[in-house]
């Protein structure tokens, strides 16, 4: 499964914002240097899936803030993984 997503860095915390321009934007407390960014994405993905971090990878976009993941799971649906990553926001996206 691919989700498009667009990152913020330098957060006071991680969070999912919503979906903007076809992407989900997502704040993340790391600092773009050094690959902190991607691997900070990776991590909060992983661990809101519930998959393992080797399960998530970033197949575009590694220097940019527009990012596509590539999520493999046998068992997650592109629904579950809509309410996951947007809970209350899942039916205005």
């Amino acid at each position: 499964m691919r989700i498009a997503v667009q990152i913020s860095p330098n957060a006071k915390r991680s969070e999912v914002l919503g979906v903007f321009d076809d992407a989900l934007k997502i704040k993340l407390q790391a600092q773009p240097i050094e690959g902190k960014a991607n691997e900070a994405l990776v991590k909060y993905i992983a661990g809101a899936l519930k998959v393992a971090r080797s399960s998530v990878a970033i197949t575009h976009g590694h220097t940019n803030k527009r990012k596509l993941l590539e999520v493999a799971s046998a068992t997650l649906t592109p629904d579950a993984v809509e309410r996951v990553l947007l809970g209350d926001q899942a039916g205005k996206a």
